[in-house]
């Protein structure tokens, strides 16, 4: 077999088993799982469930990881002066838009795992890497003496604001596009809250 297909086959494999824990985590929380429902629910053995994963704790982590790896990849192609130049309403920011297309298509795992039944920490990891983001590709580009509020505080709003907005897109189907979320996300963070309401500044 070639290392081509082998790859192929291992991919495979690992993505069974990681809908398999996004299935078992919905219907009864990760600590209620074990390694034979995985197992069972992927239809393998144990024998090749332990040699990609030490346990579920590890499959949790690592599935997590992925997840912020891909997200890190967008993160790397932001140009800060191109959102800090950005000054159009009707267009979203093209970085948002792939964002949401990531989680779109991840989104079985992603409304588990930030949902009620998922990992506290996860969101705790994803905040944080926006609060990274934000401030290594934007805020390093800006003049802090000009900012109205304490960056920290700052940190935390647009980090919350955004998790939000992921997490109740996800619960309520994604019933708009990752094009059309992204424009609503970026309206919000670029008129800010009260002109998104439609109290115009006189």
């Amino acid at each position: 077999m070639s290392e081509k297909s082998t790859d192929k086959r291992i991919v495979r494999t690992k993505r069974l088993i990681r809908d398999a824990l996004t299935e078992l985590m919905e219907e009864k929380g990760f600590e209620g799982i074990t390694v034979r429902d995985l197992t069972q629910k992927a239809e393998i053995n144990r024998g090749t469930f332990y040699l990609h994963y030490h346990d579920k704790y590890d499959l949790l982590e690592q599935s997590e990881a992925e997840i912020l790896i891909e997200i890190q990849k967008i993160a790397q192609e932001i140009n800060p002066l191109d959102f800090i130049n950005f000054n159009r309403e009707d267009e979203p920011f093209p970085f948002i838009i792939t964002l949401f297309e990531l989680f779109q298509e991840n989104s079985n795992f992603m409304k588990v795992i930030l949902g009620p039944k998922g990992d506290a920490s996860f969101q705790g990891k994803l905040k944080d890497f926006i609060k990274q983001t934000f401030y290594q590709n934007i805020m390093s580009k800006i003049n802090k003496d000009n900012l109205l509020v304490p960056v920290d505080y700052l940190f935390a709003y647009v980090s919350s604001a955004h998790l939000g907005v992921i997490q109740h897109w996800l619960e309520s189907g994604m019933e708009k596009s990752p094009r059309e979320i992204a424009m609503i996300l970026s309206r919000i963070t670029f008129l800010g809250p009260r002109n998104a309401l439609g109290f115009k500044q006189n």
